[in-house]
């Protein structure tokens, strides 16, 4: 039997590779949008394309993973490994947290003490690199009570988020985001401005604008130069996750960008954004996550 085993769910936008590779256990997220079930694509961003084409004014919404389905994964982890961290998307933006807490109560009292639930105060690309970092705790055999602990203060204090969206009426719509927020986001689109947002403890909030670039890549290698550039003197190595929303040529420029732009840094991989975030950022968003390694 191994000694520990990785939980997360569908929020986290990891490669199949790398979840095979370190046999981690996903919950499911579902999501409700009959109305681009039988829409062409090959994706959800693709059918949300085609169903704004056809004049389609629904929103999506998903439904977090319910304690039922965390149970699920655990049992499944304690059958092949000692203990179990658990890495959930954002508390502040999900219940997701509570489900993977609620999953737990149901164990006995030993397999409770084997699972240690972490809030990542994340989504997405910063959520996948907090269970990289999980990982390479894992891999240099630390205790799994260290390793949580080390977890919740690098994702509250080292994990940095950066995403720009080219349409905010889908986060507008959920609630996610404030109308304030986005009429913000369109006044600046309106003048040649990319609007920035980011995850701050866990929340959606604004992060100033970006002038000057052409695109989305651009706007977020501009900004990924100015705050890693004192990193990256002290001779620092960073890790990146790019995640889109079915853009991957735009993904793939902005990695080059970042590989031959700046000394010291790891893309770890580019990947789709998941439909739990998809159907708020949209087609063509961004996300961009980075920490020190």
């Amino acid at each position: 039997m191994e000694k520990i085993g990785i939980v997360t769910e569908e929020g986290a936008d990891l490669p199949k590779d790398i979840i095979e590779k370190y046999q981690i256990a996903v919950a499911p997220i579902k999501m409700d949008w009959p109305d681009i079930e039988n829409l062409p694509g090959q994706n959800t961003f693709q059918k949300m394309r085609e169903a704004e084409k056809r004049g389609i004014k629904s929103f999506g919404k998903t439904s977090q993973p319910s304690p039922k389905d965390f149970l699920e994964v655990f049992k499944k982890q304690l059958e092949k490994f000692d203990k179990v961290i658990c890495i959930t998307l954002t508390s502040k933006l999900s219940g997701t947290y509570n489900s993977a807490i609620q999953a737990r109560n149901f164990l006995n009292q030993e397999e409770q003490k084997k699972i240690f639930i972490v809030d990542s105060l994340s989504c997405s690309a910063g959520k996948s690199l907090l269970i990289l970092r999980a990982i390479d705790l894992i891999k240099e055999d630390k205790e799994i009570e260290e390793i949580a602990k080390e977890l919740e203060k690098f994702g509250a204090n080292k994990i940095h988020f950066f995403a720009i969206i080219e349409n905010p009426k889908w986060a507008e719509a959920s609630g996610r985001i404030s109308s304030f927020l986005a009429n913000w986001i369109r006044k600046m689109a309106k003048i040649g401005v990319r609007p920035l947002i980011r995850l701050k403890k866990g929340v959606v909030v604004s992060s100033g604008i970006i002038t000057g670039a052409k695109d989305i890549p651009a706007a977020l290698f501009r900004r990924f130069v100015a705050e890693t550039k004192k990193l990256i003197k002290e001779g620092k190595k960073i890790r990146v996750v790019i995640t889109h929303g079915d853009d991957l040529k735009g993904a793939q420029r902005l990695k080059e960008m970042i590989e031959k732009g700046v000394e010291n840094v790891e893309v770890a991989f580019l990947n789709l954004i998941d439909n739990v975030l998809g159907v708020l950022t949209g087609p063509n968003a961004m996300l961009c996550a980075w920490c020190e390694k």
